[in-house]
């Protein structure tokens, strides 16, 4: 069998980058919440906050060495495998990501040292200007990498020079046309990531009856930002597929699976897109719903796929899966947020034991969106690498297939252990929780739920 190096290169990327996005997903809103948690105890002198900082930075320290691990192997992949996107773009994409090393990465790493472990050695002034250094290096980082990646979606402040790609004006290439929509919705998502982690987190100390004073301030924190963030993220969303639609109008076809551009398009719930007869099949929809959302008219039209050559398409299917698994972990989170906060307003949210058995596993929904949503935007791309400017198949290096594939089982084998170590070893953080947390028994609070692990905990404590 003949192996086709560009679709082994694609592989090979996809599975990097799904690796690594993960890490950054949760360590942009990590270091702000530990900056948070920080400046609350300088603020108010509560001696929780400090140890919840100094527990969860512990696991920032582990995720953020996984992140840069893996991000720095893609890093080697633009020269290894995308030769000629390097050739082609490289003029635009090499600065923005220097620019990235310069700023967010130089920053983040001289402050990072006096974060990690100054916690008894500076001042706590300093100690606390160190965390909020940290979390703003990782904000500059994704800045700067969604600038590279929008200006891939929707190029601009470029001239093209015997098919090589200039930039002309800077401000465009960074601030291009989707960059406002495609930060806001990731920056948005890394914050939402990071607070169901923290809000499952705290529900799982409670639920085993652990930790409590930390365990009800991760709640609080962690629950007040996924209610008011995801129906945030939910507006921001839709104004970033409204941009997709005026740029990118073969994604928006993908995504709805939308076939015909002179009707009115409904929103399709699910179907099997059948590309080779152009039709959708079990299709379950509403109709004229697009039309309404997209063009805010219900008689509205927009194009359909019908309307781009075969070879202009995305591949549907994966497109219009992805982006309903992200929308349906949106619905869930809001659920999940407002039911909360409904408690909460109430008074019950501790003792509200279903709720809290629910909350505990709520932890991988962030995660699971940010990876839909990247399929979504990345697979929605095709058959482009740099829209309208340079094809995916174009971009590849001329490097033997068996030499992907090599390198492709290799990155496999190790990156799934060394995640699986990391995962294991912050479970192993988490089940130990924060160092010097009092010890509560079950008498402390009788009215708060406790599991069979809870108590089985307690009573391993009262035997030591």
């Amino acid at each position: 069998m003949e192996l086709d190096p560009v679709l082994l290169a694609r592989l090979q990327f996809a599975f990097t980058v799904t690796f690594h996005i993960i890490f950054p997903s949760f360590t942009i809103g990590l270091a702000a919440f530990i900056a948070t948690l920080l400046v609350r105890w300088r603020w108010t002198g509560k001696e929780h906050f400090h140890r919840l900082a100094r527990f969860w930075t512990k696991i920032f320290a582990v995720s953020f060495a996984m992140g840069v691990v893996s991000g720095v192997v893609m890093s080697y992949e633009f020269g290894t495998n995308w030769s000629n996107f390097s050739r082609v773009v490289g003029n635009v994409i090499g600065p923005l990501i220097g620019y990235e090393v310069l700023t967010a990465f130089f920053l983040e790493a001289t402050f990072l040292g006096i974060m990690l472990f100054g916690w008894k050695k500076v001042p706590p002034n300093l100690h606390v200007a160190s965390a909020i250094l940290v979390a703003l290096g990782t904000s500059l980082s994704a800045f700067w990498i969604l600038a590279a990646n929008s200006w891939m979606q929707t190029p601009a402040g470029h001239e093209i020079r015997d098919g090589i790609a200039y930039p002309v004006d800077w401000v465009a290439v960074i601030f291009n046309p989707s960059f406002p929509y495609r930060f806001a919705h990731m920056f948005t998502a890394a914050y939402l990531t990071t607070s169901l982690v923290v809000l499952a987190v705290g529900a799982r100390y409670l639920v085993a009856g652990r930790f409590l004073e930390e365990a009800k301030t991760m709640l609080h924190m962690g629950l007040g930002m996924v209610a008011i963030l995801t129906p945030l993220q939910i507006y921001i969303g839709d104004a970033s597929g409204l941009n997709t639609e005026k740029h990118q109008p073969a994604k928006i076809a993908a995504i709805e699976a939308h076939w015909n551009s002179n009707e009115p398009a409904p929103l399709v719930l699910f179907a099997i897109p059948n590309e080779k007869e152009e039709r959708n099949d079990y299709a379950i929809q509403i109709p004229n719903l697009s039309s309404l959302i997209i063009t805010h008219s219900w008689d509205g039209t927009y194009p359909g796929l019908k309307s781009f050559a075969p070879d202009d398409r995305p591949p549907i299917f994966p497109v219009f899966l992805a982006f309903r698994i992200m929308v349906g972990m949106g619905m869930l989170m809001l659920l999940l947020g407002w039911v909360g906060a409904w408690y909460w307003f109430r008074g019950t949210l501790f003792t509200t034991r279903w709720y809290l058995e629910l909350a505990q596993y709520a932890w991988p929904m962030g995660f699971i969106a940010v990876l839909a949503g990247w399929y979504t935007t990345e697979i929605g791309r095709q058959p482009w690498v740099a829209y309208n400017i340079l094809r995916t198949a174009d971009a590849a290096s001329p490097v033997a297939p068996s030499a992907v594939l090599t390198t492709l089982i290799l990155f496999v084998v190790v990156y799934l252990c060394v995640f699986a170590i990391g995962v294991y070893y912050i479970n192993r953080l988490i089940n130990h929780g924060p160092v010097g947390a009092a010890a509560e028994t079950p008498e402390a609070l009788p009215n708060r739920p406790l599991s069979a692990a809870g108590k089985a905990a307690h009573e391993a404590m009262a035997e030591e």
